[in-house]
């Protein structure tokens, strides 16, 4: 995919990804978070979505709600837009956010299956394909997505991290490319126990075939640098106001670019 301005690949990095929005001052994955993301230095947001009972794109990280347990995929989006979030908020739907923000992009993964069809949905009717970014634990729900909505950037799915990792330990590397065709981006935890996964061998891999290496979820600045500083392109972050500040204070960040 070409990284065309507009698009979820522009400008080259590095990505602030607001891990459900800003939620110190609001609560996460509301219209509020994402507001308050993007004026403390975001350049995208991650979000997750779940479907309502009714069809719609809901975006909720878990499928119960907090209060009773209560399945988010049983209320109509309706009556999840009743529920008091606190600070002024309630749940809304993917179409909402889309709206709400017209030249925002978006990173989103697909909790369920129930999900697809309707996320699908809300990005065509905003015509907001080439600002988003799709993914999904599942690599059936990320490939329906994809076909569903032709032009969006995806990261690989757990089963594509899990496949890139095993190539990797037996350097077999010739295969990365075909395994990862069409995947724009790696989003890998820093370490797994007391397994490194991010590290320089990692990322020049991926840029040598053009793919980003996006670290989840890391919050302490001096964690930022290091990896920034390694090369990673993206930070998934709760704290993305201090994820602004280390690219403020350390940047520019010398590291080659994937080239798309």
């Amino acid at each position: 995919m070409r990284a065309d301005r507009g698009s979820f690949l522009w400008p080259p990095g590095p990505r602030i990804l607001a891990h459900r929005g800003l939620s110190t001052d609001a609560p996460e994955n509301t219209l509020l978070a994402f507001l308050q993301a993007l004026s403390h230095g975001a350049t995208h947001l991650e979000t997750d979505v779940h479907a309502s009972r009714d069809g719609v794109a809901v975006i909720s990280h878990d499928p119960t709600l907090a209060l009773d347990g209560t399945a988010v995929n049983t209320l109509t989006m309706a009556e999840l837009g009743r529920i008091d979030l606190g600070h002024g908020q309630a749940y809304c739907s993917l179409a909402d956010a889309l709206a709400a923000f017209p030249q925002a992009l978006f990173n989103i993964d697909i909790k369920a299956a129930d999900a697809v069809l309707p996320t699908a949905r809300a990005i065509r009717t905003a015509a907001a394909a080439r600002r988003v970014l799709l993914t999904s634990f599942s690599e059936t729900r990320r490939r329906r997505a994809l076909r569903a909505i032709p032009g969006a950037a995806t990261s690989a799915s757990a089963p594509g991290v899990a496949g890139v990792f095993a190539v990797l330990a037996v350097r077999q590397h010739w295969v990365l490319p075909r395994l990862l065709r069409g995947v724009n981006a790696i989003q890998v935890p820093e370490r797994a126990g007391r397994l490194r996964i991010v590290t320089p061998r990692l990322i020049q891999r991926m840029h040598s075939i053009g793919v980003e290496v996006h670290v989840w979820t890391v919050n302490d600045p001096v964690r930022m640098a290091v990896l920034l500083r390694m090369g990673v392109d993206g930070l998934v972050t709760d704290r993305c106001d201090l994820a602004a500040q280390v690219v403020d204070s350390h940047g520019p960040f010398p590291w080659p670019r994937p080239r798309f």
